[in-house]
């Protein structure tokens, strides 16, 4: 289903420390349909998540003071219902990496930079 197509606007919460990266994610996420929050670390991802639901999570693993992966093991401890579709976001894209992040509890891996076509495939 497209975004648009959805009664309500769906939602994604974009969290990357890096204000390039963040950007670019939010173009392409508003390009998509999508209505979207940004937050530059973990701490204001919690607070946004504690307050509001989203559809998708976009997590970057690598932040200053709180990691992606710290993140998602805070946001599943609070047992979230709906649960949103939670994607890990890095430039490390060795296989073993992706297997460990899969294992904690992400839904998919996005490798930077991303592109549109692997934010759209990722988001299905």
């Amino acid at each position: 289903m497209n975004p648009t197509d959805a009664p309500h606007p769906r939602k994604m919460l974009i969290c990357d420390d890096n204000p390039v990266n963040r950007k670019v994610a939010v173009a392409f996420a508003t390009r998509m349909g999508f209505e979207v929050s940004e937050v530059a670390g973990g701490a204001a991802a919690l607070e946004l998540l504690a307050a509001q639901q989203f559809d998708i999570l976009l997590l970057d693993i690598s932040m200053p003071g709180m990691s992606g992966d710290e993140v998602l093991a805070h946001y599943l401890a609070s047992d979230p219902t709906p649960r949103p579709r939670i994607l890990a976001y890095t430039a490390h894209a060795f296989p073993e990496e992706k297997a460990r992040l899969l294992a904690a509890g992400f839904d998919d891996l996005l490798i930077k930079p991303v592109s549109l076509a692997a934010l759209q495939s990722a988001c299905r």
